[in-house]
């Protein structure tokens, strides 16, 4: 039996919660971009895994796929900055700009953003381009 696209984005985020290596995720959330290629949350899920698994080419792709479908989302834009980061690019500046204009004005968001900072530099202690966003977002 084929799970659908939401249960299998919600077996992947427990998964993820439960500490499941990112490497074995990623699958997961490729076949849900798949299913679904207008999930920007699937992207942005895809997006950090792919940092956490050291592959910031990938992970840059699918955070831009993530913000073009939803530019309100603060995850995605900290994710495409992140990785922007990660690859050298330049322009990373105006995401950084919108993720903390977002993050100001809804509370919520900030605690999620705060969260996940914290969960990845859990998960991969020595990541110094999140250890930078968590600077330019909080200090």
């Amino acid at each position: 039996m084929t799970q659908t696209v939401e249960s299998l984005f919600d077996t992947g985020l427990e998964s993820y919660k439960a500490g499941t290596d990112a490497t074995e995720l990623i699958p997961v959330f490729k076949e849900v971009c798949d299913r679904a290629p207008d999930n920007s949350a699937a992207w942005t899920c895809l997006s950090w895994l792919y940092m956490l698994a050291d592959k910031p080419k990938l992970a840059c792709k699918a955070a831009q796929k993530a913000v073009k479908l939803n530019p309100q989302d603060p995850q995605a834009r900290v994710n495409l900055a992140t990785a922007m980061l990660e690859t050298g690019q330049k322009g990373l500046r105006d995401h950084v700009e919108v993720a903390s204009q977002l993050i100001m004005v809804n509370q919520e968001w900030y605690d999620e953003i705060k969260g996940s900072i914290e969960d990845g530099l859990t998960r991969k202690p020595d990541w110094k381009s999140l250890a930078k966003m968590k600077n330019w977002l909080f200090e």
